[in-house]
């Protein structure tokens, strides 16, 4: 349910989904759907400029947000909305946000690592059937505190998945997924009144909130490699 609860060496022979419902994977599904290169995962602004720095100009565009706003310098802050492929077809996106891109981080043990979402859900739960490795369900928390929205999206998946013998914490968010997720009104609820929606809210942000909360929007499911740190 958070990076910090996963045990030293867990992720190892195993495929770590990277969910940030709110906003950084659904942002990143947004600009790989939308023909962008790549997107870059950087921890800090100053690696994510650096980055931005080794490409040709106009063929890439720093995105990211602090608190949920607009790094200043940065071309596109972390709102799904404003990847369109008329901003980031062709181009490479640098790319940091205050937990997503943090707890990807987290997951280099992993030998394989994809980024999950509700516009991806059924393409993510088809890639994971078809694997058949172990999963490990990853969420991104806000700020170091669990999230409703993660555990939400992480229960929809491990429901899809139906795993013979959960652990607690797996068990907690299928619970959870199935308690939440009666009808559409509900689920849209649940993601509006959780601790990610509230801040984005409170932000004007409803949009962004609304577009995180559609299921199955897209049929990609992006893929970080460890060796060129880069999702495609």
């Amino acid at each position: 349910m958070l990076p910090a609860l996963m045990p030293p060496g867990c992720l190892k022979g195993g495929v770590a989904v990277v969910i940030d419902v709110l906003r950084a994977s659904t942002t990143i599904v947004h600009a790989l759907a939308n023909d962008a290169v790549s997107v870059v995962p950087c921890e800090s602004v100053e690696e994510a400029q650096a980055v931005a720095a080794g490409h040709v100009p106009d063929k890439v565009l720093l995105g990211g947000e602090r608190h949920g706003q607009l790094i200043d310098g940065f071309d596109l802050d972390n709102s799904p909305l404003a990847y369109t492929a008329e901003v980031v077809a062709g181009r490479t996106i640098a790319f940091t946000t205050t937990n997503g891109t943090r707890a990807l981080r987290a997951c280099e043990d992993a030998t394989r690592v994809i980024i999950g979402t509700f516009v991806n859900r059924a393409a993510v739960a088809r890639v994971l059937r078809d694997d058949g490795r172990p999963v490990h369900l990853v969420c991104a928390g806000t700020n170091g505190h669990l999230t409703a929205e993660d555990i939400l999206f992480a229960g929809a998946i491990a429901a899809d998945l139906d795993p013979q013998t959960p652990d607690v914490q797996t068990q907690m968010a299928i619970d959870y997924y199935r308690s939440h997720f009666m009808d559409d009104n509900t689920f849209r609820e649940t993601i509006r009144a959780s601790r990610g929606g509230q801040n984005l809210l409170r932000l004007g942000l409803d949009a962004d909130v609304d577009r995180a909360s559609e299921l199955d929007r897209f049929t990609i499911v992006p893929e970080w490699s460890r060796d060129t740190n880069t999702i495609t």
